[in-house]
């Protein structure tokens, strides 16, 4: 076997820093959801045939491996959630479950050996009963927790914003064993009384008395809530507490940077925090999902528009003279320049500065402001889905001119090039469409362009394109 020994003990080379920590109730309430799946399955199945054939039988062994798989991923048996979440992150993971399925059913042709009726009451049942085994057994675990397991005496090691959260996360999660009992603060920094008479829990003094408090408060577990700059105190912490027989855990302080995207992974036992990370590449799998979605829904959206999309160009050609169509350069994906489609809406003229529209602009003409108001004007820009340079759904393309002036004037403003820009997003939906001819609104804009970035998902995609119809009603719009 090959170990590495250190100067404080021996270290198996191959030790992962990221483990999984997975408890008994998490292994119950997993076996439970495959029973339930396979048994739900075999019952309807055996209720409509009076047996049950070797498809049925294959169909539940690529369930159970795809529960099994994709539940875990998902995190559905996080026990800090409350009922609500829990319920929708197990129906979104379900949901995923059944799409796999079908998508394997139609790549093997095999979706018409199996009755559409039995498929719906699994469907439907199984997610009902695994619903309720979650409630339930929730319910008991949390029971036996109260009545059996002895609480951890604990401290918290910070005084900051990150040390409040902890101690507040610890103390209301009904899960978690540790009862904080109190903060101790760094030597290096002396609040003052009414500093400390403001945390949620009592000061027992600095780092210096830590051993002497461990001691007299028989403390089990310490949580180190220190701020990155004092990475030498931590470093001598661990050292100093190694023969005090406690749990040392270490919180990091990023939530003080600004993150885009942050997640912690492992590549060979080291552990990497991302603290800016593209989904485009940290979630390859759903952004392939993604893009053939932008592109089935995009041909059917320019095959069902095509009708009124005909009388808008026919419309346009006949009260100005020009081009239907507006290419205007935008940037993309990682900054690059894109064509962006769109109906033209203004009269031709040679302003070499782009500008936008704003009220009662004498460019645009009567069609024009009608399909601003609508944003029918943006239909075309489903041709950009087509050609992959834009999405459905993603922080809306500025203007090159536009970048150009707030990149210096917007704190991390080109962070919204991380992902492929839509038309439609977070942003639009939340009140900020049309022009933005404050610095105020830019900010907003792109502070929920960031916030759509950091909380990507397949989910967040459908609800905003499901909010986007109500968004287009909208007085701000020139």
């Amino acid at each position: 076997m090959n170990i590495k020994v250190t100067p404080y003990g021996t270290v198996a080379r191959k030790r992962r820093l990221l483990n999984n920590h997975e408890s008994l109730g998490f292994w119950v309430q997993h076996f439970v959801d495959l029973v339930i799946v396979c048994g739900t399955l075999f019952f309807f199945t055996f209720i409509k045939v009076g047996a049950i054939p070797t498809n049925y039988r294959l169909l539940a062994v690529v369930a159970l491996f795809c529960v099994w798989i994709i539940y875990r991923r998902r995190g559905v048996y996080r026990q800090s959630l409350g009922f609500y979440k829990s319920a929708f992150r197990l129906l979104s993971a379900w949901v995923h479950v059944l799409l796999l399925l079908a998508l394997v059913g139609f790549v093997t042709k095999s979706g018409d050996s199996f009755s559409r009726e039995v498929l719906i009451e699994w469907a439907v049942v199984g997610y009902v009963l695994q619903l309720i085994s979650m409630n339930l057994l929730g319910t008991l675990h949390k029971r036996y927790n109260e009545m059996f397991s002895r609480e951890i005496p604990t401290l918290v090691l910070g005084t900051g914003d990150l040390a409040n959260k902890l101690v507040q996360n610890l103390n209301s999660n009904d899960w978690l064993p540790d009862r904080v009992l109190g903060f101790v603060q760094s030597d290096d920094i002396s609040l003052s009384e009414h500093d400390s008479t403001s945390l949620p829990l009592p000061l027992l003094g600095s780092i210096s008395g830590l051993r002497q408090l461990i001691i007299e408060n028989h403390i089990r577990r310490i949580y180190v809530a220190l701020p990155i700059a004092e990475s030498k105190t931590i470093e001598a912490l661990h050292i100093n507490l190694l023969d005090m027989n406690v749990d040392v855990i270490w919180v990091p302080d990023i939530f003080s940077l600004s993150l885009l995207n942050h997640s912690i992974r492992e590549v060979a036992g080291m552990p990497l925090i991302s603290l800016n990370e593209s989904p485009m590449t940290s979630r390859r799998s759903q952004i392939v999902i993604k893009n053939i979605l932008d592109k089935v829904l995009a041909a059917l959206a320019l095959i069902a528009f095509s009708p009124l999309m005909l009388v808008i160009a026919v419309l346009i050609k006949r009260e100005s003279e020009g081009p239907v169509f507006f290419k205007q350069e935008r940037h993309g994906f990682d900054g690059k320049i894109i064509k962006v489609w769109k109906f033209r809406s203004m009269r031709l003229h040679d302003d070499t500065e782009v500008k936008q529209a704003t009220k009662g602009d004498s460019r645009v003409t009567k069609v024009g402001a009608f399909i601003r108001r609508t944003s029918i004007d943006e239909l075309p820009q489903f041709i950009n889905v087509l050609q992959g340079t834009m999405s459905l759904v993603g922080p809306r393309p500025h203007a090159v001119a536009h970048n150009n002036y707030y990149s210096d004037k917007v704190n991390a403003y080109l962070a919204r090039h991380r992902i492929k820009p839509g038309i439609t997003g977070l942003a639009q939906i939340s009140g900020f469409r049309g022009e933005t001819d404050t610095l105020d609104k830019m900010e907003k804009r792109v502070e929920f362009d960031l916030a759509y970035i950091n909380n990507w998902s397949l989910s967040l995609d459908l609800k905003i394109l499901i909010k986007t119809p109500i968004s287009l009603i909208s007085k701000d719009i020139y």
